[in-house]
């Protein structure tokens, strides 16, 4: 399969999880397609090693095609390492098309008049064998994955965005996942029953689990024989530092500006000046185009296309 692959400049690829079923979630299985309707179904809790996957993924080709892909890249990256050279993810393409409606299903009748199969999202995917009805669905969900990439590219071109979608998704692509920290929580969540339960959360190492195990497992029971009103409180987590009031003025400056703009473009407001950015931008008041590139997190084509304007909301103050 990785062979036949190497060789193309494209493949659709999806991956299921089963977070309805397990925690922490695993994943149970990558699907992967290509321009002549074939697809493949790759079990990652069956295979010891998916290097060769990941490299094939890691270079400038095959560009790698998903839809709304951020968490089958984090669960790519987190768990065995993957980088990833070029995608595209048809979701961020059609939102910058001025589309609301997102899921895959929506724009697979609109722009190809393809109907999905009914949706399996809360199937336990780690379960083997899959049905007939599972591995239908995930097919179905990598094989026109290609087609409705050729049918957004054309108007994203037309409407001088698609180098805006080629950078996020560069950004996507090349975005660090950090470890997921240890979760204070999280024996409270899982509930564990048996040390084998104990040994699935995060941080409960071998070594943790043969010392104290036992012990976390008779907590963790006779916490739960409590009625509701003797549980004690979560505390609360801590307050953000406030924002000075030159910045919060700014902050409204530019939230104004992003509500005024946005309806010229048929973009949503958050697509043409996300929250993330606007505190960052509101202080560092940037002066010229510059400085506002300088930003962290800003993109080049939101400079190109909105600096003037930004900074223009921001010379009232």
């Amino acid at each position: 399969m990785v062979r036949h692959l190497a060789g193309l400049d494209e493949i659709a690829l999806d991956t299921e999880g089963d977070s309805l079923h397990h925690y922490p979630e695993r994943l149970a299985l990558i699907q992967i397609a290509d321009r002549a309707d074939q697809a493949w179904l790759v079990d990652p809790l069956a295979l010891a090693d998916l290097e060769p996957l990941g490299k094939l993924v890691g270079g400038e080709r095959p560009q790698v095609v998903l839809h709304a892909g951020d968490n089958d890249l984090v669960h790519l990256k987190r768990r065995y390492g993957f980088t990833f050279g070029a995608i595209f993810d048809t979701s961020l393409a059609a939102r910058f098309l001025g589309a609301r409606a997102l899921g895959l299903d929506v724009l697979l009748r609109e722009y190809l008049g393809v109907e999905l199969p009914p949706s399996r999202q809360k199937d336990d995917w780690s379960v083997r064998p899959l049905t007939e009805a599972q591995e239908r669905y995930a097919a179905a969900d990598v094989l026109h994955l290609l087609a409705l990439k050729d049918r957004l590219v054309e108007p994203l071109r037309a409407a001088g965005r698609l180098h805006w979608v080629e950078e996020e998704c560069a950004a996507l692509a090349a975005e660090a996942v950090a470890e997921r920290p240890a979760d204070p929580d999280a024996l409270a969540v899982a509930a564990p029953r048996t040390v084998a339960d104990l040994g699935k959360i995060p941080g409960c190492t071998p070594r943790v689990v043969g010392r104290w195990g036992q012990a976390m497992l008779e907590a963790i029971a006779r916490a739960q024989a409590l009625p509701e009103s003797e549980l004690p409180v979560a505390p609360r987590p801590p307050r953000l530092p406030s924002v000075p009031g030159p910045v919060r003025r700014r902050i409204e400056l530019l939230r104004q500006w992003r509500t005024d703009a946005a309806p010229a473009t048929g973009l949503e407001s958050g697509v043409v000046l996300p929250n993330r950015l606007m505190r960052p931008i509101a202080e560092a008041a940037p002066r010229d185009l510059e400085a506002l590139s300088r930003v962290e997190g800003i993109r080049r084509w939101r400079v190109e296309s909105f600096g003037p304007q930004i900074l223009a909301a921001m010379r009232t103050t």
